[in-house]
């Protein structure tokens, strides 16, 4: 993975140059998984952080196919996607361009932006995550200490309370103190593991990932309508 990307929030100025596309191909291929190593274009954007509908997109595009007809680029059609590819010649040249010092630097990645908006999100929402969840604690002391009991359908509308208010506790928790910043040499796939799993049976284990799921999409924070 050349390293054209030190600065995190640094952008590309003004059209991004022949080996900062071919860097942007490269960081792609290092970030996506073994089973599909070809780069659709809006792939390629992303790691540029260029807008789908721009000049700069169009530009990009027409670098693309220059490159490949230059032997730097393979090109190939995944699900009727083009995809692209480096070379060992696009390879050798990214290379020499790192070398050279003419290579620039790519702006912050895909992975490592949503890894820092999640913490963002997290520090933002936690303390309001962490009320509302005391809020449905109290009312569930109120409802057992009640002189009447409570019906069973106001148990279970807390319940559901009570289950989404530990789910965004855990979420946010998870996203500001737990999710390590991604280094841009290698992918940062969530397969939802810790450490410490190593040590529980396979059916802990399996029950503990399960629950999980979707511990770093901030979008699924949001109430439900």
């Amino acid at each position: 993975m050349p390293t054209a990307d030190r600065d995190p929030r640094a952008t590309p100025a003004g059209r991004a140059s022949d080996e900062l596309v071919l860097a942007a191909v490269a960081r792609a291929e290092d970030h996506g998984t073994p089973d599909t190593p070809e780069i659709p274009f809006w792939a390629i954007l992303e790691h540029l952080a260029v807008p789908r509908r721009s000049a700069a997109a169009r530009h990009v595009r027409a670098r693309l196919d220059v490159l490949h007809e230059a032997g730097s680029l393979q090109r190939s059609r995944r699900h009727g996607v083009p995809t692209w590819a480096l070379t060992p010649s696009g390879r050798r040249r990214l290379r020499r361009a790192e070398r050279a010092g003419r290579l620039g630097q790519l702006p912050e990645s895909p992975q490592h932006r949503a890894w820092r908006n999640a913490r963002t999100a997290a520090a933002q929402e936690i303390e309001r995550f962490r009320r509302g969840l005391g809020d449905s604690l109290d009312e569930a002391a109120q409802l057992l200490d009640a002189a009447q009991p409570a019906d069973s359908d106001a148990w279970f509308e807390l319940g559901q309370r009570l289950r989404r208010g530990c789910w965004r506790v855990a979420s946010a928790s998870y996203c500001l103190y737990e999710w390590a910043e991604p280094q841009d040499a290698r992918a940062d796939i969530e397969d939802y593991s810790d450490p410490s799993d190593a040590a529980l049976d396979p059916g802990e284990r399996a029950r503990r990932r399960a629950r999980r799921l979707g511990r770093r999409n901030i979008r699924l924070w949001d109430d439900p309508s």
